[in-house]
């Protein structure tokens, strides 16, 4: 800063026209600076740093997500009221939790009139692709918007999800997510970005257990008509019996439910509500160690809140079920149709038949030749026929084939992971019972399973 008198052209080699009066009143100033310039600073430090320890939802203070511990938050839905927690504002990657503002989009689309149940969305080859919870669900099918809301709220399937958003963002998975975070933000949800509709891993998708609260609430209270989709123990999808994954349905009683979601980062997530003596509470966790340790606290943490609730709060109203839409009751079982078996389409998808308590596909590819021994336009049909002849050859692996053909699905009973020769005697073995085989060699499984 230059002060007039303080140095003057052609003031050098130690000459000065400053008068010592001049001087002293300088020094002082420049003292004078110094201490309101760090004070100043002392201040902002000081501020930033009770900013970010204080116990709320502050947008720009960034946390690491993988941060040991858990995160929770259990609130009242009737007040918002916060009745306990445990680093509330900890940003977590929310894997399928995601789902929930997805299915909320849908759910105001819903209101508005610009779709409804029976709406058909396109799958897209981009939520064809997918992995890996999913409905199998194949690039040009079209499925309900009911379909995709079950198959979320069940199974948690990303294709799903992918084509439900991609509908609502006008066939753009960028644009579902702008509007996403557009309404997490209008909600208060000020910590909250996403990336995509499904909950897939993304580093820039982050959340906390209080904005997850504050959407859970928001679902629960503005479309109670829909809390259903949340409860159902499992519906019917192409013939296929898809459960609820959701292991708090069976664990806690008058839950209901809404959503688990977990990635390797993520670890282990829930959302439940529950409503016990008209109180509706809302359960949030994040980044449990388990399952099991995730539905134990859970449990806990629920427990405590209408213990506190039944001495604190009033009796929540809660909606009329009544108007609430009812699942499609199941038709009755009719005989198998079977189609002629055809050579394998390339690129189709093939998927494994596992078998523990449940038989569940997969699109694991398995070495060897393949002996196809039926098509069905039934899952469960070809299923059975599968299992059948594997028990009966005492041999391979019991798997089902899915392709669109004529755009509808059929779904293909297949022997696999077996030698040249398992394969032709198996085929063998199916002509002498008068029944369609045919073999499918490794290199065409191969291109098959890309």
């Amino acid at each position: 800063m230059l002060v007039k008198g303080e140095f003057e052209p052609g003031a050098c080699m130690g000459q000065t026209r400053m008068s010592r009066a001049t001087k002293v009143r300088l020094t002082g100033f420049r003292w004078a600076v110094v201490l309101v310039a760090t004070l100043r600073l002392t201040h902002l430090a000081f501020a930033y740093s009770h900013f970010a320890q204080a116990p709320g939802p502050y947008v720009g203070i960034r946390s690491e997500p993988t941060t040991p511990g858990v995160s929770w938050v259990v609130m009242d839905a009737n007040t918002g009221k916060i009745l306990s927690e445990n680093e509330p504002y900890t940003l977590r990657y929310p894997a399928s939790l995601t789902k929930l503002m997805t299915l909320d989009l849908a759910f105001h689309a819903l209101r508005d009139n610009r779709i409804t149940l029976n709406t058909a969305l396109p799958v897209s080859g981009a939520a064809a692709d997918v992995q890996p919870v999913k409905l199998n669900l194949v690039a040009g099918q079209t499925i309900t918007v009911q379909q995709a809301m079950l198959g979320m709220t069940t199974l948690s399937a990303n294709d799903a999800a992918t084509a439900l958003g991609q509908y609502l963002g006008g066939g753009s998975l960028q644009r579902i997510a702008a509007l996403m975070t557009d309404r997490a933000h209008q909600l208060g949800m000020l910590r909250t970005e996403f990336t995509n509709p499904s909950g897939l891993p993304n580093p820039n998708q982050v959340t906390d257990a209080y904005d997850m609260a504050i959407l859970a609430r928001h679902i629960l209270l503005t479309y109670p008509q829909y809390r259903y989709l949340f409860s159902v123990p499992s519906f019917t999808f192409e013939g296929r019996e898809i459960p609820n994954i959701d292991g708090m349905l069976k664990l806690y009683p008058d839950v209901i439910g809404m959503k688990t979601g977990f990635t390797d980062l993520a670890r282990f997530n829930l959302v439940t509500a529950a409503i016990q003596n008209g109180h509706l509470l809302i359960g949030v966790e994040l980044h449990a160690q388990s399952w099991r340790v995730a539905y134990r606290i859970m449990t806990h943490l629920l427990n405590q809140g209408f213990a506190v609730e039944k001495s604190r709060h009033p009796r929540l109203v809660v909606a009329d079920n009544a108007a609430q839409p009812r699942l499609a009751s199941r038709p009755r079982k009719a005989e198998p149709r079977v189609i002629a078996s055809a050579q394998p389409i390339p690129h189709d998808k093939y998927h494994r038949v596992m078998e523990s308590q449940s038989i569940y596909v997969t699109e694991e590819a398995i070495p060897g030749w393949t002996a196809q021994v039926g098509a069905y336009y039934s899952y469960a049909d070809a299923k059975r026929q599968a299992i059948l002849i594997r028990d009966m050859r005492h041999s391979g692996t019991a798997r089902i084939g899915s392709a669109i053909v004529h755009g509808r699905r059929i779904w293909r009973a297949q022997i696999a992971g077996l030698n040249r020769v398992a394969a032709e005697r198996t085929c063998s073995f199916m002509a002498s019972r008068h029944q369609s085989c045919f073999v499918i060699g490794p290199r065409l499984e191969s291109i098959a399973m890309r």
